[in-house]
C-alpha cells in the first residue's frame, strides 16, 4: 500500500541529504557565532584598554602631581587607536567643561579611567568621558575638515566617533584629551562574515558533493525497492555505485530480489500446476455424479464440485494479482462501477447506485471489477443489501459499498482481510465461501497503489451496518 501523503510546510527536511545538509549548516553556524562572540569580546577588551591607557597617558604627562607607574605608552596600540591627531589638538587645558549638548556619556571608561589616575596620585572626583560626532567638536572640526577634503572621504561614509576625556583641576580648569575611537570591532565582524560564508560555501559544498554520491544510489535503490513491491516483477538489476557500503548494499539487494522474484514464479508455477491438476479430476468426477440415480444427491455433489471450483479460481486469482501481466488502461472507473451495479440490478439484487463521479483513471478494468463485485456480494450476503457510490477526493478516487448487516466487531476486522478468514466457522459457500473474497479485493487494492479499509457505520450507539472503502490514487 501506498504510503499516504504528507501535506504542509516543513522546516526539517526529508531526504538523508537535506537532513544532513542543515544539520551541518546549523552546527556551523552555532560553533562560528560562539567563535565570532568571543573573538569580539576579546577585541573589544583590547581596544577598551587602549583607549584607557591611552587617555590616562595623555593626561597624565600634563598633570605635574602624577606619579608615573608601569602605564604602556600610547603609541603601544598603534594604528588601531586610529590616525593620530595633530599633538596641540590631543591635549587642551580649556577654561570651562568641555561638556557639549548631544554628548553620550561613557561611564564604563570613566570608571577605567578614573582607578587608573586615582592610582597615578591624581585626584580624578571631577572626571568627564562622553562621545561626539568629531565634525561637531570645535577643537578639531576644522582640522578634521581639511583632512577629509585632502583625502576625498566618499560621502555617507561614517566617521570614526571622538572620545573626550577631560578632568577638572583645582583652580576651575579642565585638561582634555581627544582620541578617535578605533573602527576595528565592525571591521572584525565583517571579516568574519565573510569567513563564515566561505567556510559555508566549502564545506557545505564538499558535504553536498559527497552526500549526492551516497543519495544517488540510495534513491536509484528505494526506486528500485517500491517498484519491486508494486508489481513483484523484476525490472533489471541495479548497477552498483557510489561508496562501498551502498555498493554492498545494492548487490546483496539484487541477490535477494532474484530470490525472491524465483520464488514468486516457483510459487506461480505450483498453484497453476495445482489449479491445472485438480481440475481435471474434478471435470472427471462432475462427468460421473451424471450416473447417480438420486437426484438430491447429484446435486449435493455438483454443488461440493463448483465450491471446489470457485475456492481453486480465487486462490490462483490471489496468487496472480500481485504479478499481473496486463498493463493500466485508462478507464472511465465511473461506467465500470454502473456496468457492475447493472449485473446485479439484472439478476434481481438489492444493489443501488449513489451518486457516481466521472472518473477517468489509469487501472487494470478485470481486476478491478473483481474487487467490487466480491464487495458487493460480501454486502448482500451478510446486509441483504448494497448501496454504492463513487466520488473524488483529494488526488484519490473513493468506491464505498454499504450494507445494513450486523458489521464486524473492531478487534475482528483486521483479521478478516487474511485468507481463509470468516466470521462464521464453517465453510459453507451459502454462508460465506472460503474467506477469499476480502483479501483478493484488498490485494487488488495493493496492485493499483490503493487500500481496502472496513469501518462499522454506528446511529445512536449501534451498528447499523458496514461500510467497505476503496480508495485509488489518480496518478
Amino acid at each position: 500500500m501506498a504510503e499516504p501523503q504528507r501535506s504542509g510546510w516543513r522546516l526539517w527536511p526529508r531526504s538523508l541529504q537535506g537532513q544532513m545538509l542543515l544539520a551541518i549548516a546549523l552546527a556551523l553556524m552555532v560553533a562560528q557565532g560562539l567563535s565570532a562572540a568571543l573573538m569580539w569580546r576579546m577585541q573589544h577588551e583590547r581596544h577598551f584598554a587602549g583607549l584607557v591607557n591611552y587617555a590616562a597617558f595623555s593626561l597624565l604627562g600634563r598633570n605635574p602631581r602624577a606619579q608615573f607607574g608601569p602605564l604602556p605608552p600610547p603609541d603601544g596600540e598603534g594604528p588601531e587607536i586610529g590616525f593620530r591627531m595633530p599633538r596641540p589638538l590631543r591635549v587642551q587645558e580649556e577654561r570651562r567643561a568641555p561638556q557639549m549638548a548631544g554628548d553620550r556619556r561613557r561611564p564604563e571608561i570613566e570608571h577605567a579611567l578614573r582607578d587608573v589616575l586615582e592610582a597615578q596620585g591624581v585626584d580624578a572626583t571631577r572626571l568627564f568621558v562622553a562621545e561626539r560626532d568629531p565634525a561637531r567638536d570645535p577643537a578639531i572640526a576644522a582640522w578634521l575638515a581639511r583632512r577629509e577634503a585632502r583625502m576625498g572621504r566618499p560621502p555617507g561614509t561614517p566617521r570614526r566617533r571622538l572620545i573626550i576625556a577631560a578632568i577638572g583641576r583645582a583652580d576651575g580648569t579642565w585638561l582634555t584629551a581627544r582620541l578617535l575611537a578605533p573602527r576595528t570591532e565592525r571591521a572584525m565582524l565583517t571579516t568574519l562574515v565573510l569567513q563564515t560564508l566561505f567556510i559555508y560555501i566549502v564545506l557545505v559544498g564538499a558535504v553536498a558533493l559527497i552526500l549526492r554520491r551516497i543519495a544517488r544510489p540510495l534513491k536509484a535503490l528505494t526506486a528500485q525497492v517500491e517498484g519491486f513491491a508494486r508489481s513483484r516483477a523484476l525490472a533489471g538489476q541495479l548497477e552498483p555505485e557510489g561508496p562501498d557500503d551502498i555498493r554492498r548494499l545494492i548487490v546483496a539487494h539484487n541477490a535477494m530480489e532474484r530470490r525472491v522474484g524465483a520464488l514468486l514464479d516457483e510459487k506461480d508455477v505450483m498453484l497453476g500446476a495445482i489449479g491445472h491438476d485438480l481440475k481435471t479430476p474434478l471435470a472427471a468426477l462432475r462427468v460421473r455424479i451424471e450416473a447417480v440415480e438420486d437426484e438430491g444427491e447429484r446435486a449435493r455433489m455438483a454443488a461440493t464440485i463448483e465450491d471446489i471450483n470457485r475456492s481453486l479460481d480465487d486462490i490462483l486469482s490471489l496468487a496472480r494479482v500481485g504479478r499481473p501481466s496486463d498493463p493500466l488502461e485508462s478507464t472511465e472507473l465511473s461506467a465500470l462501477v454502473a456496468d457492475v451495479v447493472g449485473e446485479y440490478e439484472d439478476m434481481g439484487e438489492d444493489v443501488t447506485l449513489g451518486n457516481a463521479t466521472r472518473i477517468v483513471m489509469p487501472l487494470r478494468a478485470t481486476w478491478l471489477r473483481r474487487a467490487m463485485r466480491n464487495l458487493v456480494s460480501n454486502a448482500l450476503r451478510y446486509g441483504r443489501r448494497a448501496r454504492v457510490s463513487l466520488h473524488r477526493e483529494g488526488r484519490d478516487a473513493v468506491l464505498t459499498v454499504e450494507d445494513d448487516g450486523p458489521g464486524i466487531p473492531d478487534h475482528e476486522i483486521a483479521r478478516m482481510m487474511e485468507p481463509f478468514t470468516r466470521l462464521e466457522a464453517s465453510r459453507n459457500s451459502a454462508t460465506g465461501g472460503a474467506g477469499l473474497g476480502l483479501t483478493l479485493a484488498r490485494a487488488i487494492a495493493d496492485q493499483h497503489g490503493g487500500a481496502l479499509t472496513l469501518t462499522n457505520r454506528m446511529e445512536g450507539g449501534e451498528t447499523k451496518g458496514l461500510t467497505a472503502t476503496l480508495r485509488l490514487p489518480l496518478t
